[in-house]
């Protein structure tokens, strides 16, 4: 079975963080999972339908690794999940702000 890497909330970072959502298709990503509490599989929280599965499977990893999501495996698809309770356990109000401060 496939173990994700998900760091501690005590070890999330600040810099990883915006260095993860410093990329256009990642803030894409984070705005389609924000609304989903169960959350979607990699195909439904891509950013644009035409992205090579190789570049969206980098991005997830580049997100889960950062904190920012939560991944698991349900049947053959990964479930990825906006890490909403650590995130503002670590940075209150941050994500919130930089979804609206983008602008969509």
């Amino acid at each position: 079975m496939v173990q994700f890497f998900h760091p501690a909330r005590e070890d999330i970072s600040l810099t990883a963080v915006l260095a993860a959502l410093g990329e256009p298709a990642r803030m894409g990503i984070i705005r389609k999972l924000w609304g989903s509490e169960t959350g979607q599989n990699c195909g439904s929280a891509a950013p644009c339908q035409d992205m090579p599965r190789s570049t969206l499977s980098s991005h997830m990893r580049i997100l889960r690794e950062a904190g920012l999501i939560r991944t698991h495996k349900q049947g053959v698809e990964n479930i990825s999940v906006v890490r909403l309770e650590d995130m503002e356990a670590r940075f209150p109000g941050l994500l919130p702000s930089i979804l609206k401060f983008d602008g969509q």
